[in-house]
């Protein structure tokens, strides 16, 4: 079995990448433009290509056939028609990575399944991933384009923790606001329902679709099990530490308000996305995809991406003074509130 990546060298996608070259024996080819420091998995053929240049991609991709070609980077419909102009004809199985944001907000219960509405007012990014999924199955039900759609939730690796209010350079200056005894702000009072995936889980639901017949036309979530609060999130952040968590909980309309100006999406990342409460129903999953579980517990993944990050300060610790500034600002604002709000 043959299988093309675009992208391949991200979060997601190298958890892919190197179970199918690892453990599954598939041939594997990535396209990328070679710029990310990443080193492929043994046997691994890279195409070193803009996929935005179609011609190149054209030529270069000529005499090549694939059983499944995996889309890691089509964020807006211009990018999927793009793909369909350059693949149709080129392969058995098109997968597209859309996003579990694009569901419903809020939806009309918190168990989601594949069949919950698609509707973000909130975020942009995921309007443009649903246009991006109502092109391809258009696709498939006019051409017979073989596609199947995927929605990964909130995945993370050995070199994320993943967490609900951050600044641009990451999770980083959260992690040093905990080892400094700092409070840290969590969104919502913190009881919103949150479900978090190792990316070596994520990999064994999407392997067990490549190929699979019954996956054509369809849309599968692809998530673990295991749903957390997310002050059991940051909880389980600063037990991992070894630190005292102090959580320090704003809601997340002030939080999308006075993040704007700072240049945090915070509308969308929060209200759009992290502020819901979502348990995910993975059974149509669990029925394609016999094999798909969870194997990595978020203890156990937070440790493991925790020894990584430490012992790799120049790649994963990043300052953010500018976000520790309006950390800070935030809560004094908030503090002096309530000082002047008790009489």
């Amino acid at each position: 079995m043959k299988a093309l990546f675009i992208g391949g060298t991200g979060q997601i996608s190298t958890a892919v990448v190197k179970r199918l070259a690892e453990e599954l024996d598939w041939e594997v080819w990535v396209l990328n433009r070679g710029k990310r420091n990443v080193k492929l998995p043994p046997g691994v053929h890279q195409i070193i290509a803009d996929i935005n240049d179609e011609k190149d991609v054209a030529e270069k991709i000529k005499d090549l056939y694939f059983d499944s070609i995996c889309e890691f980077i089509g964020f807006r419909p211009e990018d999927v028609a793009r793909d369909y102009r350059l693949f149709n004809g080129k392969t058995r199985q098109y997968i597209y990575t859309s996003s579990a944001s694009a569901y419903n907000k809020p939806a009309a219960g918190y168990v989601i399944t594949e069949g919950t509405t698609l509707a973000n007012p909130y975020w942009q990014y995921s309007r443009d991933k649903i246009e991006c999924e109502e092109y391809l199955m258009r696709m498939y039900r006019e051409e017979g384009f073989p596609v199947t759609i995927v929605r990964p939730s909130h995945t993370y690796d050995e070199k994320n923790i993943p967490l609900g209010v951050h600044g641009k350079n990451g999770y980083w200056q959260v992690i040093k606001r905990m080892l400094a005894g700092k409070p840290v702000i969590i969104q919502g009072d913190g009881t919103s329902l949150w479900t978090v995936t190792f990316n070596s889980d994520f990999a064994i639901g999407y392997t067990g679709l490549m190929g699979n017949p019954h996956a054509i036309g369809e849309a599968f979530q692809i998530t673990g099990d295991e749903t957390l609060t997310w002050n059991q999130i940051y909880q389980t952040v600063a037990d991992a530490l070894g630190v005292e968590l102090k959580a320090y909980h704003v809601s997340s309309d002030f939080l999308a308000a006075v993040g704007d100006s700072y240049g945090y999406d915070l509308e969308g990342s929060l209200i759009g996305d992290k502020a819901v409460s979502v348990v995910f129903d993975n059974s149509k999953l669990k029925r394609a995809v016999p094999d798909m579980r969870t194997t990595v517990r978020f203890d156990q993944g937070v440790r493991r991406s925790l020894d990584y990050i430490m012992a790799h300060p120049e790649e994963c610790q990043k300052e953010d003074p500018e976000f520790d500034k309006w950390c800070d600002k935030v809560i004094e604002v908030l503090e002096r509130a309530k000082r002047e709000m008790q009489v």
